[in-house]
């Protein structure tokens, strides 16, 4: 992705691209795991910390990125290609070994049926196990 197709990205979801802003999306863009605020300051080390959380707030709030909670106590970040702002299409990997979190996009959550008078607006779905990296 270019540097102008990431602004126009960003501006798509309602977000004004800043340097900042454009340099947290390029470099968490493409992850397909989860990752935090800590992750990224060893990523972007001249950063400022509280300008990367600003980011990482932002982008949560413009479906960018979405939270997972994977147990370990410590927010995570994810790369949002939900259809839904809700999140709640797919279900997460938890490496028991590395500790690594994973989207598994292409595994839909199961429909859970409320009992009435109740509304689902997130549903978070993590199996933990051992990823392929740690099985070998």
């Amino acid at each position: 992705m270019k540097e102008n197709t990431i602004d126009e990205h960003l501006r798509r979801h309602g977000v004004k691209p800043t340097a900042v802003r454009s340099l947290v999306w390029k470099e968490v863009r493409e992850l397909t795991e989860t990752f935090s605020l800590a992750d990224l300051e060893r990523w972007m080390p001249t950063m400022e910390r509280s300008s990367l959380f600003r980011a990482l707030r932002l982008f949560t709030g413009h479906h960018l990125l979405h939270t997972v909670d994977d147990g370990t106590g410590q927010q995570k970040y994810c790369v949002c290609r939900c259809d839904s702002e809700h999140h709640i299409n797919h279900i997460h990997f938890t490496c028991t070994r590395c500790g690594k979190t994973y989207c598994l996009e292409d595994f839909a959550i199961p429909v859970v049926t409320l009992p009435q008078g109740f509304q689902t607006e997130e549903a978070e779905y993590i199996v933990k196990g051992t990823c392929p990296n740690c099985a070998g």
